[in-house]
């Protein structure tokens, strides 16, 4: 059956580039990532490529998790897909409380799926994302406080390991035309009554923060949200090369240590203050810093201690510690970034 979801999955995802390697489908059971898998089921070629489901159990609905993971299990039998299980610790996920709770799942999962990927040699991991959960998470980052890079909501791919790449192929699509697909298979899935406990900051913006905007503000916030995050991935995208091309001329680290950071302050006269801002995020990143810890008066001092290299400023820090026991000390032409301890 030739869909228009099949369509636009090819369209998102050409199927040659991936019908030769290994792709790891994530399926929780419900709808979205059902028509996922039933779409790349319909759309897998006879190349050297293999199509596998994992299904992954956070052990937080025991009655309800077992038969999520009974009937994935079930589907991948009648369309003749493997399928890797995988589970948290009982109880490992409740402690985090409420939103905590959401986090510590998220982690797990793409753990779970990382090590999968890597053990049966797939080069892909591929998730239902949709255009309803892009909007959704947009609207969560403004909320919660976002630079611009935020603002972009979640990316197309991205790396999970050095051999592992996410994939999010259906980021464009909206969650009525997965239904109309699943309606049209006549393909039934299972619904999570985990995403309508509103005690959950996710499920408050889907069920009463955005159908409140569209039926006070505006009809079509979802897709004005999706207009937002697409232009700020494109002013992203500038950024990141004006940042990559600043630090190639003033980041290094001296002769035989790796553990230390010195930024030439020179290169950066001119430079904006938000670029620079994201090029020392780039460095903790790069460092594997503490990057949770850091807020934005934490960069902002920072950039105010890198551009005092080059001025006469007798108000901003000569020397500071950071979240992490970062030390960041001014020098003459520059600012040295070193992990004490």
């Amino acid at each position: 059956m030739d869909s228009h979801l099949e369509t636009t999955l090819t369209d998102a995802w050409p199927t040659d580039s991936w019908s030769e390697v290994g792709v790891l489908v994530a399926v929780s059971g419900g709808a979205d990532s059902v028509a996922l898998l039933r779409a790349m089921a319909a759309l897998k070629t006879a190349g050297k490529g293999s199509l596998c489901a994992a299904h992954f159990d956070h052990q937080l609905r025991t009655k309800e998790s077992a038969a999520d993971q009974q009937f994935v299990l079930d589907l991948c039998r009648r369309i003749e897909l493997p399928c890797e299980l995988g589970h948290a610790e009982p109880g490992s996920l409740a402690v985090a409380g409420n939103d905590g709770i959401e986090s510590a799942a998220r982690a797990a999962r793409y753990d779970f799926l990382r090590q999968t990927a890597e053990r049966l040699g797939a080069r892909y991991v591929v998730t239902a994302h949709t255009a309803d959960d892009q909007a959704e998470t947009i609207l969560h980052r403004i909320v919660r406080g976002t630079g611009i890079g935020g603002l972009s909501g979640m990316a197309r791919a991205r790396p999970l390991g050095p051999a592992v790449t996410l994939i999010r192929p259906l980021l464009r699509v909206r969650r009525d035309e997965l239904l109309a697909y699943l309606d049209e298979l006549g393909q039934p899935y299972r619904s999570d009554s985990s995403n309508d406990d509103i005690r959950l900051t996710r499920n408050r913006i889907r069920h009463r923060l955005l159908p409140n905007l569209a039926t006070d503000y505006n009809p079509a916030v979802s897709d004005a949200l999706l207009r937002l995050g697409s232009l700020a991935a494109e002013a992203t995208e500038v950024i990141d090369r004006m940042r990559d091309e600043l630090a190639d001329r003033c980041v290094r680290h001296p002769t035989g240590d790796a553990s230390t950071v010195e930024i030439n302050s020179r290169e950066l006269t001119g430079c904006p203050r938000y670029v620079i801002r994201e090029l020392l995020i780039s460095i903790w990143r790069d460092q594997d810093w503490p990057l949770q810890s850091m807020g934005f008066p934490q960069w902002d001092l920072l950039a105010d201690m890198l551009r005092s290299c080059n001025e006469r400023d007798t108000k901003t820090p000569r020397k500071q510690m950071f979240p992490g026991e970062i030390l960041a000390e001014v020098g003459e032409g520059g600012l040295t970034l070193r992990r004490s301890g």
